[in-house]
């Protein structure tokens, strides 16, 4: 049974903000690359291709983590939680909007070993 979960963050910038937001979740990088349970963690901007044509905000964070517990313990960190308090609570901030989801690769009815 796969325990990884799988992080989608995507943000929409304040009207000229966006390169200012882009470093601020760059800033973010090295500590959570530091931390054992971290697989990927990277933030990554738009860019046009005439074979991606979707509609997406134009920051992603993508991240992976090994488990359940170690991707609730990152969000927690103090870090963390001070980022979405400078840059999406405080009216002041870089973030417009944010969505935030988490995900499995495992099927729902997906008939895994019991250990």
């Amino acid at each position: 049974m796969s325990q990884k979960i799988y992080c989608t963050a995507s943000f929409k910038p304040k009207p000229g903000r966006e390169e200012a937001l882009f470093r601020a979740l760059q800033a973010l990088e090295p500590n959570a690359h530091r931390e054992d349970a971290c697989l990927l963690y990277t933030v990554t901007r738009r860019i046009d291709n005439p074979f991606a044509q979707g509609d997406s905000y134009p920051i992603v964070f993508h991240e992976i983590w090994a488990n359940r517990e170690a991707f609730e313990a990152h969000c927690q960190r103090r870090e963390i939680r001070e980022f979405f308090a400078t840059h999406l609570e405080d009216p002041d901030g870089h973030i417009a909007d944010a969505n935030v989801c988490v995900y499995t690769d495992e099927p729902v009815d997906y008939d895994a070993p019991q250990l």
